[in-house]
Order: structure tokens, then sequence, then C-alpha cells
């Protein structure tokens, strides 16, 4: 499957490998293989109580709505992963790389009526393959698409170490960056540390210094490392 470009809210562009088809199509169907365990854990439950316990409409909702709601349900608490994508290690995330909200994995659940079950994910798989970003009908209409997880970098294989106890601010103008944006910092310099693009970094250095207001002759990635430090140090002061 083809790398998707994205452009992140601090005018920097990083690149993410799409879920291949065959990833997508296998955690479907690894999460079938959790929706038949939970009928049978159910029916076994069931037949050692007993059936007469519960009526049609109980047995029905506990059968049936779970099921019914399992992707949303995945997607929100789990951001963007239900066990068959942990698995596979692929998630949701918005076109702007950022974790997608209530609202879009709701639109990617409604219409997933259409792209997975009234067709039997034939259309699902016609619109990925003629989208280009990896995108069936519902991440259109929620502006989402699916992306391998890259493999997770320790603090110790980065420049992000704890705080020391006696640790000095140093940019207090890092109280105008918002969550979102020391996210996209951090998610940023893993990338290009995994990948060894460093011509994005001096992008985010900019952008990142003129949101801040100050100007600083530090090298690049001790810059940003001393931008998160002093976040993390404002929010735990």
């Amino acid at each position: 499957m083809d790398n998707i470009r994205i452009h992140t809210t601090q005018n920097v562009d990083i690149e993410y490998q799409l879920a291949s088809i065959g990833d997508r199509i296998l955690a479907t169907l690894l999460d079938y293989l959790f929706f038949l365990a939970y009928f049978l854990l159910v029916v076994l439950i069931a037949s050692l109580t007993s059936w007469a316990l519960f009526d049609s409409m109980a047995i029905v909702s506990i059968l049936v709505l779970p099921i019914l709601f399992y992707d949303l349900i995945c997607e929100v608490f789990f951001q963007g992963k239900s066990f068959g994508k942990m698995i596979m290690k692929i998630k949701v995330v918005m076109l702007d790389g950022t974790q997608a909200n209530f609202g879009a994995y709701l639109l990617r659940w409604l219409l997933r009526i259409i792209d997975m079950r009234l067709f039997g994910g034939a259309l699902a798989l016609i619109a990925i393959l003629i989208n280009g970003k990896g995108q069936r009908i519902g991440d259109m209409a929620a502006g989402t698409t699916v992306i391998k997880m890259k493999q997770k970098v320790q603090l110790s294989d980065t420049i992000f170490n704890k705080l020391k106890p006696d640790y000095t601010l140093i940019f207090p103008e890092v109280s105008r960056l918002t969550d979102n944006d020391v996210a996209i910092i951090k998610e940023v310099m893993q990338v290009c540390i995994q990948s060894n693009n460093f011509g994005a970094i001096d992008k985010l250095v900019m952008k990142t210094k003129a949101t801040m207001g100050v100007t600083s002759d530090l090298p690049h990635s001790q810059f940003l490392s001393a931008v998160i430090q002093d976040y993390n140090y404002l929010g735990n002061n």
C-alpha cells in the first residue's frame, strides 16, 4: 500500500504508511472471531443458568447490541483501534494526523452499514482502491483514514527525557502552545527519528518559534526537546 503525506496543523508534512487492504480485511476477520467468541460465551453462560430467566428482548439485546456498537465503542475508547486493528497494528486517524474525535468515529460507524454490510464489503473495497488515501465512504465523510502504527519509540531512544527535580524553565512562552501542538511536535519528532528525515524538523522549529514568539540559537533537536520539557514542566506545576 502507498504512503499518505499528511499536512499537520503545524504546517509540517509527514508521511505515514497506509494500512493495506489485506491488513484491514484481516483486522475485520479477527473482529468477527471476537464476535463469535462473545456469542459462544453468552450461550454458554445462558445454558448454565437458564434461558427462561431472560425474555426475548433481553436475549436479543445481550447478543446483538454489543456487536452492533462494537466498532464505535472500540474506536472511541481505544483511540481508533478495534481489537482486530490492535492485532494488525493499524489505527484510524484524521487526515491531518491528529486523533479522530467522536463525531468522526460516529460517521464511520453509521456509514459502515453501506460500506460493509449492504454490499458485503465490496463497496468499501472499491472506494479504497479508487480513492488513493485508504478511505472507504465512511472515511471520506469523516475525514479519516487508516494507517499502520509505527513501532513505538522508547524515551531512552529519543531526545525526550524525564524532568529532573531541579529542572529550570527555559521558554515560558510554551504556554502559548496547546496540547495538540505539543502532541504533533512529539509525533513529528518520532517519525523523523525513525525515518532520518530532518527536513521536516527545520520547518517544525520555524513554525514553533513563530507560534511562541521566541528566538533561539539552540540546535533544532535541543530546542524542540526544551519546548516539550518546558510544556511538561508547566503542566506539572
